[in-house]
């Protein structure tokens, strides 16, 4: 066996690079977010993703509990492609009522987020991780949205086995000049364009998008270019690419060419300021290592001091693993959304 082997050299690479987008106060921090979103929207492959003309938005069904309103509906974000989400609706609330989109990360699909197991291991996964997004956030008074990311559940996932089968789906993507990430952002957009469209009850100034681990990593990158978002809470998924996904194996599906040249994670931040963020994520996460997200994090804050709102962003840690922390991240995010 040689003494540096091809994984061990790449490595190297990521862990020495300086990105060239890194903000370094020399231009207007303005001037630097455009250009910065502009190479972003280049890098996932944006151009090559095309919404339809007409998404035939449909609600396949509405059900009433005491404590919701449940809408099921598909969007065709792209022509021939479709995808389902469902949104609870509080009961007992007046007026335009505050959206919270939630994303699941690799699972078996979105009825985690609702709360709703299918296969065995899905008691687990929500009684264990706080993974039931929607669930809480009908609670904390948001109307809640669970979305079929692709390649997850019914979009994608194994019928019997309930795993997400990323691999054909990314690795097709990128050859054809697109990423999976890129594709998510985009299913993002259109459900936030329907939701404004087709409910009154919406409050389109008050979006926010949250998700953990692979639904954490398409939550960041959505908010770096929707700016609809108003706070994102990504868990689980902001780390140096150097401890994370460069570091070990890791879905193909969180991975972007060539932007470590460009960015690290902590950078991209840069795009979401002045909104609000707030990072989740666990002392003993394994994959998204805690060493990690505080380097990312200490970048975070850099570029929200360039922004001009250090007070607008937020890490939480959970004592545990690769999970979400509701109890811990709920307060401090709603603490930012009314400032």
């Amino acid at each position: 066996m040689m003494k540096v082997l091809p994984w061990m050299y790449n490595h190297d690479i990521i862990a020495n690079i300086k990105p060239e987008y890194r903000y370094d106060g020399k231009e207007p921090f303005e001037v630097w977010q455009k250009k910065a979103k502009e190479k972003l929207y280049e890098l996932l492959g944006m151009k090559n993703i095309r919404k339809a003309d007409d998404t035939h938005f449909t609600i396949e069904h509405v059900k009433e509990t005491d404590e919701y309103t449940e809408y099921r509906f598909t969007l065709e974000s792209e022509v021939g492609y479709v995808f389902p989400s469902v949104m609870r609706v509080p009961k007992g609330i007046e007026g335009k009522m505050p959206v919270m989109i939630c994303l699941q990360g690799h699972s078996t699909g979105m009825h985690i987020s609702l709360g709703t197991p299918i296969f065995e291991r899905d008691f687990a996964s929500i009684a264990g991780g706080d993974r039931d997004f929607v669930v809480r956030g009908v609670k904390e008074g948001f109307i809640s949205v669970a979305v079929e990311q692709r390649n997850f559940g019914e979009c994608g996932g194994h019928p019997e086995k309930g795993v997400p089968m990323c691999h054909v789906s990314s690795m097709s993507a990128i050859i054809n000049g697109r990423t999976t990430i890129g594709e998510r952002i985009h299913d993002v957009s259109c459900v936030i364009d329907a939701l404004i469209e087709n409910f009154d009850f919406v409050d389109a100034d008050n979006i926010n998008l949250m998700g953990n681990s692979g639904g954490g990593t398409a939550t960041y990158y959505a908010a770096c270019l929707e700016e609809r978002i108003k706070l994102a809470m990504p868990s689980c998924a902001v780390c140096t690419y150097k401890h994370s996904i460069a570091a070990m194996e890791h879905c193909v599906c969180n991975f972007i060419p060539n932007i470590a040249n460009y960015f690290d994670m902590g950078d991209l931040a840069g795009m979401i300021a002045p909104r609000k963020l707030v990072v989740v994520n666990g002392r003993q996460d394994d994959i998204f290592p805690d060493e990690g997200v505080r380097e990312s994090f200490e970048i975070i804050k850099k570029m929200y001091e360039a922004a001009g709102v250090p007070d607008n962003c937020a890490l939480v840690t959970g004592e545990g693993g690769h999970r979400f922390y509701a109890d811990d991240a709920w307060p401090v995010a709603k603490e930012l959304m009314s400032k």
